[in-house]
């Protein structure tokens, strides 16, 4: 103990952000568990292969690379961000690449390691937030130089556009609104932020425009037709009028529908499972969405692990669930607040703003209140590379807590 407390100032460790995670944690467990018990997919697998078991494995090898973040101040980590920003460039480069990167359900986004794959885009997340904070570090009147403030947003925008291309809508554009935010807590001037937004804002409705209404043939660039039929369910456009048309014949127009009706399942199934829920839920194991496969097996314990939740522990374990995430995402607030330090301040928002849109799009595409990403749930949805990197942004966050100057 003597040794731990001197590689360590443990009197300052965060308490609370650690019981918010092990209580996440718990639930990820249990839960990833309760969804891959009695999936076939898995019932011929090893132990080492069973979803829950790597869970596990995978909440040792995120704590202690969390544990060895918070051996060093961060100011000295910061100090190999852009070595790390740009060994992540070349990897979100390489996956793209056939037979380097690892092709699944349309997308290259994955390197393949045997027991499992590892998914470059989310430790990028991570290098993203360390190398901009480290960037807007600088001093406050810098960032009243245009130059300066147009090299922060090539910093966001050569990751988003390598996500991009995997293709991964939903994670390259986690990048967009975590830039935004730590761009105006570094003290970016308010012109030039209203521009950004205004900017942002114009190109989303552009981008929908052109996705929706400008002929196939038309168009230079295309988004994969899956992700396009996403923003459709989404927004309620009838297939039968987009894909048909209105010369269509009745086999078309059921293809359509029957199109439709498919891409509709995992989000109509999801919401049955957090409406049937009740105030307690159905019991741990119960669930009947996920037990008898009506939430499908392949995404019940990854995308969709918030609708096993909110069935089998209802209203009120979904909101300790809710609960946990707005502790972790308070203390992270609280921390940024407190510092004195302008790369601890911007640090600190760039994590807990990465891990409130995460949560917020997970939850949201559970309920249809936004598309349908594959954004993971932090911590909770099934997935080395989403739990590891997770935890070494909390990681990060506790250190400054551990090293910060405070007011």
């Amino acid at each position: 103990m003597n040794f731990l407390t001197q590689i360590l100032p443990w009197n300052r460790v965060d308490k609370v952000l650690l019981i918010a995670l092990f209580g996440l944690m718990t639930f990820g467990l249990l839960f990833v568990y309760s969804a891959t018990y009695n999936n076939e997919l898995f019932s011929s697998s090893t132990l080492i292969k069973q979803p829950y078991f790597k869970q596990g494995i995978f909440y040792l090898a995120g704590l202690t690379i969390a544990f060895v973040l918070c051996l060093k101040d961060y100011n000295q980590i910061a100090r190999w961000a852009y070595v790390f920003y740009w060994l992540n460039i070349t990897m979100l480069t390489l996956v793209l690449i056939p037979g380097i990167g690892s092709m699944r359900y349309g997308a290259r986004r994955w390197f393949d390691l045997g027991l499992t794959q590892f998914q470059p885009s989310e430790m990028a997340k991570v290098a993203f937030v360390l190398a901009l904070a480290q960037f807007l570090s600088r001093p406050r009147r810098e960032l009243s130089d245009s130059k300066v403030l147009l090299k922060g947003i090539g910093l966001a925008m050569l990751p988003f556009a390598l996500i991009l291309m995997e293709p991964d809508l939903g994670t390259s554009l986690m990048i967009l609104p975590t830039g935004l935010v730590m761009m105006y807590v570094a003290g970016a001037p308010w012109g030039f932020m209203k521009k950004l937004v205004g900017g942002a804002t114009i190109l989303t409705g552009l981008a929908l425009a052109y996705v929706f209404f400008v002929p196939n043939e038309w168009k230079p660039i295309r988004l994969p037709d899956h992700q396009k039929r996403r923003l459709m369910v989404y927004f309620g456009v009838d297939y039968a009028k987009h894909y048909a048309g209105p010369n269509a014949t009745n086999t078309e127009i059921s293809r359509a529908r029957a199109l439709q009706k498919q891409d509709s399942y995992n989000v109509v199934q999801a919401m049955i499972s957090v409406g049937s829920g009740g105030l307690t839920g159905k019991g741990w194991k119960n669930g009947i969405q996920n037990t008898y496969g009506y939430l499908p097996r392949g995404v019940a314990h990854n995308d969709f692990i918030f609708s096993v939740i909110a069935e089998e522990s209802g209203f009120i374990g979904s909101t300790v669930v809710i609960l946990l995430y707005g502790t972790i995402i308070a203390v992270g607030i609280r921390t940024a607040i407190r510092s004195r330090d302008r790369l601890g301040r911007i640090l600190a928002m760039g994590v807990v703003t990465m891990m409130f849109f995460h949560v917020f799009v997970n939850i949201g595409m559970n309920i249809r209140m936004v598309p349908v990403t594959g954004l993971p749930l932090p911590l909770l949805s099934s997935g080395g590379s989403s739990v590891i990197c997770s935890l070494a942004a909390l990681g990060l966050l506790q250190n400054i807590k551990l090293y910060q100057k405070t007011i």
